[in-house]
């Protein structure tokens, strides 16, 4: 694949929840960190070319066509290469993770489909993100890559052999024929692992995958797109800990050549409402409570010390750094590890917190003893400090404003736990609640609020409309139909719309067109369908999900962004809350189940 002309989209991915790796249309591992999301890459060709990484096996003659498919509602992945010789097909998997392993695989099944096809195998693995070449050794069929503290163990029943720092292979297949390759992660001042079974692994991870994506619950119409994005969401959550990644990327570019390049390897609190309404909404109690209780872990402590995000397992340093022997995507630098917008101070947090909190508690997923004592410390802080400056939902690394988003989540704070006061019995001065939720409301809709523009703006005594503010009446902040509501949506249609694909905010230049710069922002594309469909412009909604349905790659998969002129996916990839925007709007637009009540209805019902 040419190093200056990929796409995003070209990418599949596969995972075990504790990992990923990205490869492309050609069978070649692009990207792969182990053991965790967050660990340095020992293939980093996506974001540098080969020599920082990679590990192909293809057919060493020219190949006519080529194709790709996950297995049916599985994360296994089959690339098919058709030859003048044959037809060979690629099968990519990584064995479903168990609590308490210490070594991760990577396997890979080539299997013949047709004549005889002559393939190669040629594997660097460079550990610190491209940049450490591996000690090699060789014993009988296998070869060991070890640095430092990673070890890196490749099986086959074929000769493989050593090249500097390199492991090639030549050989043929022929149809019926499977040779399998099995790369194991360990930590070599440990034992060495021993073989696992590729053919039996990957029987019993296509009949994991099977049974968990039969118990999704949702329209028979939408059951593919929303059952790819559920598994893209159960391969981003960390089987141990329960904290989804936003990615298992880093630094692939929202806008080419911009410098918008982040590391999404963590996770975010502002996902938690969106992510909870997702797997219940679908059938998922058990991820459910494990996300819940994740967000319980980090949240716990100091409410003053609320970060926007962290580490797999709640960590809270996430100090961010360049890498500057990778050219980045497309030469797109900088590439960045770690985030800093860890240390900012984003209100909305709070409200998504507590949102996803009462969420679990009205689903009766089983309550923690201690967590109506974390909520009721929450809003004695939002009752000091709502009123300040910070940064918004979009983690911008300007000056901080009073974000109107962020003020009307901290009144989905405090009224979510007046709800859990009222409804469930829990104690609480209600009435000091109930005046400092009013004191929020009435301070937005008198700030936040544009008169002339008769529309909510971006911040207070700005002009500049802002995405998020489509969540207004899906948070119950007013209701759907109130006239500052209807004037908001109709501005955002007509200046954050791009046909049909919305942007996060302007750019406050008027020379500069909506589309110059970043793509549209996916999620924030959903938040429109749900939108329209809270309206009752059922069609409209419906044409918008199918045209956003529409621009996922080959397999089913979406980034952070899609550019609607140069018709391209941008951002880190696949993004967790793209999947999650697609999967709510779904169900909201789900009207033909029983007894049915979409996320965003629900959602608003409980602000009322």
């Amino acid at each position: 694949m040419d190093q200056a002309t990929r796409k995003i989209e070209d990418y599949g991915f596969i995972g075990n929840m504790r990992t990923a790796a990205l490869i492309d249309r050609d069978a070649s591992i692009s990207w792969l960190c182990l053991p965790r999301f967050d660990s340095d890459a020992c293939c980093a060709a996506l974001l540098g070319d080969e020599n920082n990484g990679h590990w192909c096996i293809q057919p060493s003659e020219a190949v006519r066509s080529r194709s790709r498919r996950y297995r049916g509602e599985t994360l296994v992945l089959e690339t098919l290469f058709e030859t003048a010789q044959g037809s060979v097909a690629v099968i990519d998997f990584m064995p479903v993770a168990s609590k308490g392993d210490n070594e991760e695989d990577v396997m890979r099944i080539v299997e013949g489909r047709s004549g005889c096809v002559p393939m190669r195998c040629h594997a660097a693995f460079r550990f610190g993100y491209g940049r450490l070449m591996p000690w090699l050794s060789q014993d009988e069929d296998c070869i060991s890559a070890v640095a430092g503290p990673d070890g890196l163990r490749m099986a086959a029943p074929i000769g493989l052999e050593t090249r500097g720092s390199d492991i090639i292979a030549s050989f043929e297949v022929r149809a019926g024929e499977q040779v399998p390759f099995v790369l194991t992660w360990y930590t070599p001042f440990r034992n060495v692992p021993s073989h696992r079974d590729a053919l039996r692994s990957l029987e019993e991870t296509e009949c994991w995958w099977r049974e968990w994506s039969s118990r999704c619950q949702v329209a028979d119409r939408y059951r593919e797109p929303v059952v790819r994005s559920l598994i893209t969401l159960k391969a981003l959550t960390h089987i141990e800990t329960g904290g989804m990644v936003g990615a298992p990327t880093t630094s692939l570019p929202e806008q080419p050549g911009a410098g918008l390049n982040w590391d999404y390897r963590y996770t975010w609190l502002r996902d938690a409402t969106f992510t909870l309404y997702a797997l219940l909404s679908s059938g998922y109690r058990d991820e459910a409570y494990a996300w819940r209780e994740w967000l319980l872990r980090a949240v716990a402590g100091d409410p003053g010390k609320l970060q926007p995000l962290y580490g797999l397992a709640g960590e809270r340093r996430l100090y961010e750094h360049e890498i500057e022997w990778l050219e980045g995507f497309n030469g797109c630098r900088p590439v960045r590890i770690g985030n800093d917008a860890f240390r900012q101070n984003q209100l909305d947090v709070y409200g998504e917190v507590m949102d996803g909190l009462h969420l679990a508690r009205v689903h009766h997923i089983e309550p923690s003893h201690n967590m109506w004592d974390i909520q009721c410390k929450m809003i004695d802080f939002l009752e000091q400090h709502w009123s300040e400056k910070g940064a918004g939902l979009w983690e911008s690394r300007e000056p901080p404003r009073h974000y109107t988003h962020s003020k009307v989540m901290a009144w989905v704070a405090v009224d979510r736990v007046i709800k859990g006061a009222e409804h469930f019995g829990l104690d609480g001065d209600v009435q000091r609640w109930r005046a400092l939720r009013q004191r929020i409301h009435d301070d937005v809709c008198t700030h936040g609020f544009n008169r002339e523009r008769n529309s909510f703006v971006q911040s207070y005594g700005a002009d500049a409309l802002d995405a998020s503010l489509l969540l207004l009446p899906q948070v119950g902040f007013l209701p759907i139909e109130d006239p500052r509501i209807l004037g908001t949506i109709e501005a955002i249609q007509a200046e954050l719309v791009h046909d049909g694909f919305v942007y996060r905010y302007s750019h406050g230049d008027e020379d500069r067109h909506l589309t110059e710069g970043e793509g549209a922002f996916l999620v924030c594309s959903f938040w429109l369908v749900d939108t329209l469909e809270l309206l009752g412009r059922h069609d409209e909604a419906r044409d918008l999900f199918d045209k956003l349905l529409s621009v996922r790659n080959d397999l089913g998969l979406l980034a952070e962004e899609y550019h609607p002129i140069a018709r391209c996916q941008l951002g880190n990839f696949p993004q967790a809350f793209s999947h999650v925007g697609l999967i709510n709007s779904a169900h909201n637009l789900s009207k033909d189940m029983p007894d049915h009540k979409g996320p965003a209805q629900e959602r608003s019902d409980e602000g009322r």
